[in-house]
């Protein structure tokens, strides 16, 4: 993706609407101080940009950054200097100078977009584009902050799993490319609405945007909320474009081909490394680390994921081994690492609606899974689960301080799934996991 979108021109203007979101014109409160959100655009973080986040998380916050699980960075605990903070960022090219525009920077793609050995489409072109056409059309500022779209190029490492007011994936039918689509929903529940030929997917974004300002009343400000009062059919038909909606569309499903994302990982050209921090916290230390890992041995830059990890692209064989070594020496995890298989939230040392200290658990319960239990348990806090943006195989959901009910997600049922124990100690939740699925759906 080009530095264009990363730079720029205009004057600072703030036009913030209310929200509880926050961005990085919006610093919102927490426990344990401010939360400033950097949008990146397609996940991408230049190591001259890296160092700035490290610098600004040290000199204006308690220097805790954390990766989302849309592939954008947080700082947390800012201070009283929001102003310094937020011109700091701006002068390393992180964000929009307009307010608005950059709460609708929502565009996630996969970490290796364009460097996927499976993938059908190099989407980056089109998704600098739709940024492009986000940032820059007036209207579409009145988009939610949390209204988010998703182009996915059949990338083998993919998250197919989060939901998105609009989600598109390319797809091949009679030798040509086309992009399925789909509305409040992600690629990998089946529910294809349409597709248009590659070449006509910023005209679809840009229709479908138009047609949910224009129907969507105040109170609907999500794809779902719409949706309720007007049938998917009838906000397709009103799109005006031409829409493929036969068998072969409609009866499309992506195919799921991801294995893993961390640890060495292949590129269509050259090698790709994928590392995480510790339950999604960085420290300036570890960012500064992958930065000059990546000046190093890569291409200069970072790509944040929504497995809240990074991946660093286009690495020197050569340099596999060394980057691999600064980067565990640094802190950052590879893959089999007990860490690695967990998510948690900010708990309650940050969050006033957090029943438990969900890191400080999770860090205990990763001493006590054994290799056998799933392969990814999420601990949150509360019911917003807020640190993942789909369904986790396990959640533990904290009733109090050390004490969590178990979920196991169920396909058949809405929010966590099945609910398997109440009150567990870590112990017990440890102990809980490590049986086989039979005997945990008994």
């Amino acid at each position: 993706m080009s530095d264009a979108l990363l730079n720029q021109p205009h004057a600072p203007t703030v036009s913030l609407r209310p929200s509880a979101c926050p961005g990085l014109w919006r610093i919102v409160s927490a426990r344990d101080g401010g939360i400033c959100r950097i949008k990146l655009p397609g996940g991408l973080l230049l190591a001259d940009q890296a160092d700035a986040v490290a610098d600004a998380a040290e000199r204006f916050a308690t220097g805790v950054i954390e990766a989302t699980n849309r592939g954008n960075l947080q700082i947390r605990g800012i201070g009283s200097d929001h102003t310094g903070l937020i011109d700091t960022l701006l002068a390393a090219g992180l964000g929009s100078r307009d307010a608005a525009s950059d709460d609708v920077r929502n565009l996630m793609l996969s970490p290796l977009a364009g460097h996927d050995p499976a993938m059908l489409l190099d989407v980056r072109p089109l998704a600098e584009h739709i940024l492009q056409t986000l940032q820059g059309t007036q209207r579409f500022h009145q988009l939610s902050a949390k209204f988010a779209v998703q182009l996915d190029g059949g990338e083998g490492v993919a998250m197919l799993e989060h939901p998105h007011d609009l989600w598109l994936s390319a797809m091949r039918l009679e030798q040509r490319t086309w992009l399925a689509f789909g509305l409040a929903g992600c690629p990998a529940d089946g529910r294809v609405a349409g597709a248009v030929p590659v070449e006509n997917g910023l005209e679809l974004v840009r229709a479908v945007l138009e047609r949910f300002l224009d129907l969507a009343t105040p109170e609907q400000s999500r794809m779902r909320q719409l949706l309720e009062t007007c049938p998917a059919e009838r906000f397709i038909d009103g799109l005006g474009l031409s829409i493929r909606r036969d068998a072969a569309v409609l009866d499309w499903r992506r195919e799921a081909l991801m294995s893993r994302w961390l640890g060495v990982l292949a590129q269509h050209q050259g090698t790709a490394l994928g590392v995480a921090p510790p339950l999604g916290r960085l420290t300036p230390a570890m960012l500064r680390a992958a930065a000059q890992v990546a000046r190093q041995w890569g291409d200069a830059s970072l790509r944040m994921s929504p497995w809240q990890s990074l991946v660093l692209t286009n690495i020197d064989p050569a340099g596999i081994e060394p980057a691999r070594q600064a980067l565990s020496v640094a802190g950052l995890l590879q893959d089999g690492h007990p860490l690695a298989r967990l998510v948690a939230c900010t708990g309650s040392s940050g969050c006033a609606k957090a029943h438990g200290e969900t890191k400080a658990d999770a860090a205990t319960l990763a001493t006590l899974l054994p290799p056998g239990a799933p392969a990814s348990v999420h601990l949150s806090g509360c019911h917003r689960s807020c640190a993942v943006a789909h369904v986790a195989p396990a959640t533990l959901l904290a009733r109090s301080p050390g004490r969590y009910d178990l979920y196991l997600r169920d396909a058949r049922l809405p929010g966590l799934g099945a609910l398997r124990a109440t009150h567990l100690t870590l112990n017990e939740a440890g102990a809980m996991l490590a049986l086989p699925t039979e005997h945990l759906d008994d």
